[in-house]
């Protein structure tokens, strides 16, 4: 419970861009992008909306920041042990951060704006690839490509209306309610499946990005992809 003294002096706190973009993205974690107005912000730093317009200017800007910020958490490993090990755990850390943040998946690459965070990212990560031997174009289909995986998982795996095997088992039998059992027989061979071996899909995360890896990795090894690119753009 926050006190009238603990109020008083939460309010003495000097307003920063910081503490804005902090207080946005802990409120879009807790209630989704379409929970954040300015007016919780500010009830959040207790101050007026309009003292907020002078550490943002608009939401664009907010959104910007907020999204530099997640950029900020995913962990850039080091790249001695290979890029394939580099890349691996890249991807691992970025969708853990999404874990932590879902709102900012459908942002993450959406910003004309971007913060240090976000270009000092990208361009660690192309750079490290260039140096490791990488053409600029095997360059460029690589992280988009592990990048379109990593992106189009979290927002599967937050859409999914269950989490935990249980609830799984939940999904399942509403699903099948009231058919005959001999429908879908295949789904219910997956569903049965599922349920006895406790399936979270959750893990299914680094089966998939060790199949890209290795595609990467084939096509990478292939002499005549030395300098491609324009052919694979026609």
């Amino acid at each position: 419970m926050v006190t009238a003294a603990g109020a008083r002096a939460q309010s003495r706190v000097p307003v920063t861009k910081e503490r804005v973009l902090a207080s946005a993205v802990a409120l879009a974690d807790q209630g989704g992008l379409e929970s954040l107005s300015m007016r919780k912000i500010a009830q959040e730093l207790r101050v007026v909306p309009m003292a907020l317009y002078k550490h943002v200017a608009n939401k664009d800007e907010m959104l910007d920041g907020m999204v530099d910020i997640v950029f900020s958490e995913i962990e850039l490993p080091s790249w001695e042990a290979g890029w394939r090990a580099a890349m691996r755990r890249r991807a691992i850390s970025v969708r853990q951060v999404l874990s932590r943040h879902p709102w900012a998946t459908a942002l993450m690459e959406s910003r004309v704006r971007p913060g240090p965070a976000n270009l000092r990212h990208h361009d660690s990560v192309m750079g490290s690839l260039r140096e490791t031997g990488f053409s600029v174009w095997m360059a460029i289909h690589a992280f988009n490509t592990v990048d379109s995986y990593i992106y189009g998982f979290a927002l599967q795996e937050t859409s999914l209306p269950f989490g935990t095997p249980e609830e799984l088992a939940e999904v399942a039998e509403t699903m099948l309610q009231g058919l005959a059992e001999d429908e879908y027989p295949h789904l219910r061979e997956v569903v049965a499946e599922s349920m006895v071996s406790g399936f979270q899909y959750a893990n299914e995360f680094e089966f998939g990005l060790d199949l890209i890896l290795d595609g990467i990795e084939r096509v990478w090894d292939m002499p005549e992809n030395d300098g491609e690119g324009a052919a694979l753009q026609e």
